[in-house]
């Protein structure tokens, strides 16, 4: 007979106890996705006032342990979540920080693989696409184990601004943003549609605007810059990626085969190789179960082999 030590549980461990971790343990908690909630960070003092002042709300969310952790708790975790990482000092170039938060991740990783943990680990920490990459190489994971939170934000913030702009409930606007999640991401407007019907067709229906090519370029420049926005209103942005972690913790947790435009290594789909980027993927338990192959047309097809050389070119600067 099993003891409950030897049960897998639904345990979440949390890498990172700054706003976007804590957040994201605020929004699980309330979620009844998980029975354990691990919080870890280099900083002690701020995981433990995090956890406290969530463990004060439980009276008011599903019943779940919330704790302050350590690496050990890696070895039976079903999902470690990475939002750890180092921001920007005055003088400090860009690729100055990404060499530092290279090495963070590397660490990292390199300690959950050490533990044994037979989960899923998702990367957030930014850059993800050159993180998710990094976190790969030096964990010897499948690449399938390791995902990045890529542009499940993105494409929300997509779908929101569409259905403003249609006077629809966003439930039924469908759209992904594909690429990096960054300035070479782009709208996949041939995989758009609205209750069903693809975006070229809605539009005549619609007429909400007399020139949609317009429109069109203007709300892909707004998904692009609206983290540019939000940082520059209020200093960081976590409430919106702290719901695109939900909706990838479910999937991963529920085993739900959830299509959604994770960060994973390509391997020659779409004609790319060798670099982690967006594209719809099938989520579900053991992180990403195949890539979700559509003929682009040659416009987007291009877009995304773009994104593709600017994330190539920038693991070309990593040293080691």
């Amino acid at each position: 007979m099993k003891t409950t030590e030897n049960l897998f549980t639904r345990r979440v461990v949390v890498v990172g106890a700054g706003a976007v971790g804590s957040t994201y343990c605020f929004a699980l908690a309330q979620s009844g996705l998980t029975e354990e909630i691990v919080l870890i960070d280099t900083n002690e003092d701020l995981a433990r006032g995090q956890v406290m002042d969530l463990v004060h709300g439980k009276p008011f969310f599903p019943d779940v342990n919330i704790r302050v952790g350590s690496p050990e708790d890696y070895t039976k975790a079903q999902l470690v979540v990475v939002t750890a990482g180092s921001s920007m000092k005055t003088g400090e170039s860009r690729i100055q920080l990404l060499q530092k938060n290279v090495g963070i991740m590397k660490a990292i990783v390199r300690e959950i693989a050490d533990r044994q943990c037979e989960g899923v680990m998702l990367i957030v920490s930014n850059p993800v696409d050159i993180l998710t990459y990094v976190a790969i190489k030096n964990s010897g994971w499948s690449s399938s184990r390791v995902i990045g939170s890529g542009t499940v934000l993105d494409s929300a913030r997509f779908r929101y601004l569409l259905s403003q702009h249609c006077g629809v409930d966003v439930h039924n606007v469908h759209a992904y943003i594909l690429g990096e999640h960054g300035d070479s991401e782009f709208a996949a407007w041939s995989m758009t549609n609205i209750g069903g019907i693809s975006i070229d067709e809605y539009c005549p229906y619609c007429k909400k605007c007399s020139d949609w090519k317009y429109e069109r370029e203007n709300i892909e420049k707004e998904v692009r810059s609206s983290a540019y926005h939000i940082i520059n209103y209020k200093g960081s942005t976590h409430f919106g990626v702290g719901m695109a972690l939900i909706r990838i913790t479910e999937a991963i947790i529920r085993k739900q085969k959830s299509i959604l435009t994770v960060s994973t290594l390509l391997t020659g789909e779409f004609g790319i190789d060798g670099v982690c980027l967006s594209v719809p993927c099938i989520v579900s338990g053991e992180g990403v179960g195949g890539v979700v192959l559509k003929s682009l047309p040659q416009g987007e097809e291009l877009a995304l082999k773009k994104s593709a050389e600017t994330l190539g070119n920038v693991l070309k600067t990593l040293k080691g």
